[in-house]
C-alpha cells in the first residue's frame, strides 16, 4: 500500500527482456537503502525487488503488467517516480494508493497557469465512474485531485515542487501514463453490479 508522494527519482540504466517479461535495473537515492522482496512503487506500478547492485535495484514486469501500463514504453535513461511503502501509523499525506495500476491515459493538453501548471488528460471512457470532481486520482505514482471532469477527461493541477520533483514535467502532449483510480469508488462500483435491488442503470 503506498500514498501517492513521490519520494525519489529513479533512473533506467538497463533493460532485459527474458521471454513476455522485462526486467529493469533502476538507480536511485533510495537502492542503496532497500532489501530484496522489498515493494516499491515505480510510477505508480508496485513492483518486487529482485536484486541489488552499488545503487540500484532490479525489478521485472510481467506480460500483465506490461499490457496495462506504460512500463512497456520505457527506455534506458528515462525518470522514473519511486515510492517505498506506506508505514502504518504514519500520517497518510496522500491517499490510499495500492500500486495497482487500472489503464493508461494520454496528456491531451499542457498550459502554465503564472507559477503552476495544468494537464488535461483523456482516459478510457469504461471507467467514467471513477473520476469525480475534486476526487483522488494517482498518476504515474503521484496523488493528484482531479478538476473539470467530463465523460473521459480530467485536468490535474500542478505545484512547483512535484513540477521539480517528478517526472510530470516530462509529460508532453501525446505522453502515456500510469493512472490508479480511487479504491473506495471501485469497492462502492463493484458492489453496485451485484445489489440487485439498485435501480438497473441505463
Amino acid at each position: 500500500m503506498f500514498t501517492g508522494i513521490v519520494e525519489s527519482s529513479g533512473f533506467i540504466r538497463d533493460i532485459i527482456a527474458s521471454g513476455d517479461n522485462l526486467s529493469y535495473w533502476i538507480e536511485s537515492g533510495l537502492s542503496a537503502s532497500l532489501k530484496v522482496d522489498q515493494s516499491l512503487a515505480h510510477d505508480g506500478v508496485c513492483l518486487t525487488v529482485e536484486d541489488l547492485r552499488t545503487g540500484q535495484h532490479r525489478v521485472t514486469a510481467i506480460r500483465e503488467t506490461l499490457q496495462k501500463t506504460r512500463l512497456r514504453n520505457w527506455k534506458t535513461g528515462d525518470t522514473v517516480n519511486l515510492e517505498r511503502a506506506m508505514v502504518l501509523g504514519a500520517r497518510l499525506d496522500g491517499h490510499m494508493v495500492q500500486g495497482h495500476v487500472d489503464a493508461t491515459g494520454v496528456c491531451e493538453s499542457v498550459r502554465e497557469a503564472n507559477g503552476s501548471w495544468e494537464y488535461r488528460f483523456h482516459f478510457p471512457k469504461q471507467f467514467a465512474a471513477l473520476v469525480i470532481e475534486k476526487g483522488s486520482i494517482c498518476l504515474n505514482g503521484i496523488s493528484l485531485t482531479a478538476f473539470d471532469v467530463k465523460a473521459n477527461l480530467f485536468s490535474v493541477a500542478i505545484i512547483p515542487y512535484t513540477y521539480t520533483h517528478t517526472n510530470i514535467s516530462g509529460i508532453q502532449p501525446g505522453s502515456l501514463v500510469n493512472l490508479e483510480f480511487d479504491m473506495i469508488g471501485k469497492y462502492i462500483q463493484r458492489a453496485r453490479a451485484f445489489d440487485h435491488t439498485a435501480p438497473e442503470q441505463e
